[in-house]
């Protein structure tokens, strides 16, 4: 299944439109990944956890919103959203949601 953030995909034809499809993920940070992390701000560099959680639920999160389009029968989603925020007390918990529109493409 083709996934892109356009709303067209350059030389080929849509030829049934779905509707929009969503998936969700909430992923929470462990306490030793905090602890890393904050030491991490206190001297710089990357948090190579932190990345990997985010990489994660962004995974997930697109795996859900591709299996309810697939569901529908569509072999595509374009217009793709990626939206990122923290939840729960004092920001500890990760949430992912990503939507888009479950199309059919002509010779995909």
């Amino acid at each position: 299944m083709l996934l892109t953030t356009t709303n067209a995909v350059e030389g080929m034809r849509i030829t049934t439109y779905y509707g929009i499809v969503s998936g969700e993920t909430i992923i929470g940070a462990n306490f030793v990944r905090d602890l890393f992390a904050s030491v991490r701000d206190f001297i710089g560099g990357r948090s190579g956890s932190y990345e990997e959680v985010l990489r994660e639920a962004k995974n997930t999160a697109l795996a859900e919103m591709e299996a309810q389009a697939a569901q529908l029968g569509a072999n595509a989603v374009i217009g793709i959203d990626l939206d990122y925020e923290t939840v729960g007390a004092n920001g500890s918990m990760l949430m992912v949601t990503c939507s888009g529109t479950a199309v059919n493409i002509a010779n995909l």
